[in-house]
């Protein structure tokens, strides 16, 4: 799993070798965790949290509200925080301290990719100076960017998503006037998600003091991500070729780079979830494990965050995750929502439910993806369906729009 708080050597792989592999629960809590202080980070969760999405959400513990027939939730989950959302609709099937403030690690790239990925142009090129990769945190992890080389912005983004690369992140945080620039940007951006748990410090996750974010913002990131055909395409990518040397500007030998999402790939024993199509993973010393995924079963499609395991079973994260996407699919129809995942504010009109009331209906959008077979077992066709159910003066009004995704072979 990519740390970035961890060393991970880049290794000079050739192709073939790339492809390796009921009722609301509640319990009292105490201060929330900080970044970068071990003892709150093992506090228990809050009393009360933040109520955007509903109110429901702002309860400690574990919440899902049972119907008939609906099948428990697994018993084996020891994550600090998790959540489980129809991508479609936006309602919360279950959570467990969606809002518990939390060290996010590698999972906030996809805060840094929502909003710089549409600045610049994946042809765009740009060369390494050492000034674009200062600052980057001792132990991060890297996808093996050199200075003096040329990159394109597509070269970037795959060390970004692939490999979970700081040193790409610096790049790019550098072509977009420096890292306190993006960090501003991306604050911004949060805020116009109504992401209120997440204060950001460094741009690519690595362990900051202050730094947090929580289960629901994570969702809210990746769902707003989903809807970018170029942040589809990197978080579904199984494996790349990335520079490895270049004469005068031009790439001359590439080596091969696979994505670290277990669900995505496979690797260590564990097999790629039926369905998978992105998005994030992430591990540090005081975030421990974080991932976000995306997946479609049917008609459904679920996102999925888990934060922070405690099992000592190896990839705690993705066993976690998989287990909460089989009880959300099987759970389809059964339950009652929690809570819904918010609309940014520049969606959300005047006179609509507050982020707070608990109206499922008020802001949604969609996420639709669809796994095939390809020759690494993961190719994948992704297509989403964006739009916002505003409830105005008694009338509903859907408003939805397509972008449509080529078959990619891994």
């Amino acid at each position: 799993m990519p740390d970035s708080h961890a060393a991970r050597p880049t290794s000079h792989l050739k192709k073939a070798a790339v492809l390796f592999a009921a009722s609301a629960l509640t319990f009292a809590g105490a201060l929330p965790a900080a970044a970068a202080d071990k003892d709150k980070n093992e506090a228990k969760p809050p009393a009360s949290m933040s109520q955007v999405g509903g109110a429901q959400l702002g309860k400690p513990g574990t919440q899902v509200n049972l119907q008939g027939g609906a099948p428990v939730l697994p018993k084996d989950l020891t994550a600090k925080s998790w959540i489980v959302a129809d991508a479609e609709s936006g309602e919360v099937l279950a959570s467990h301290n969606a809002h518990w403030q939390l060290p996010p690690a590698s999972t906030l790239k996809m805060l840094f990719a929502d909003t710089v990925l549409p600045k610049f142009p994946k042809t765009t090129t740009h060369k390494v100076v050492p000034s674009d990769l200062a600052g980057m945190g001792a132990g991060s992890s890297l996808v093996g960017i050199k200075e003096g080389f040329t990159y394109s912005v597509h070269d970037l983004w795959l060390g970004v998503f692939l490999r979970s690369g700081n040193d790409a992140v610096h790049v790019l945080s550098a072509m977009n006037q420096g890292v306190a620039r993006t960090v501003k940007d991306m604050q911004a951006h949060a805020d116009e998600l109504q992401a209120g748990d997440t204060h950001v410090v460094s741009p690519d996750g690595y362990d900051m003091p202050g730094q947090h974010s929580s289960a629901y913002d994570l969702t809210l990131f990746a769902r707003s991500g989903l809807h970018k055909k170029d942040f589809r395409e990197y978080a579904a990518t199984p494996t790349a070729e990335f520079p490895m040397k270049q004469k005068k500007g031009k790439t001359t030998k590439q080596f091969g780079i696979q994505n670290t999402n277990r669900l995505l790939t496979g690797s260590f024993g564990l097999p790629a979830y039926k369905g998978i199509a992105g998005v994030k993973n992430g591990n540090t010393t005081n975030a421990g494990a974080t991932f976000t995924g995306v997946a479609e079963r049917g008609d459904r499609v679920l996102l999925v965050t888990v934060m922070n395991p405690k099992a000592k079973e190896s990839q705690a994260v993705y066993k976690e995750t998989a287990r909460l996407f089989d009880w959300g699919f099987q759970a389809d129809g059964k339950v009652s929502p929690v809570g819904h995942l918010v609309g940014p504010k520049s969606e959300t009109p005047a006179g609509a439910a507050s982020p707070s009331s608990g109206n499922k209906g008020a802001a949604k959008s969609a996420a639709h993806a669809a796994v095939t077979g390809g020759s690494s077992g993961v190719g994948i066709a992704l297509a989403i369906v964006g739009g916002v159910l505003v409830v105005l003066a008694g009338a509903v009004f859907v408003v939805r729009k397509k972008w449509p995704l080529k078959v990619t072979k891994g």
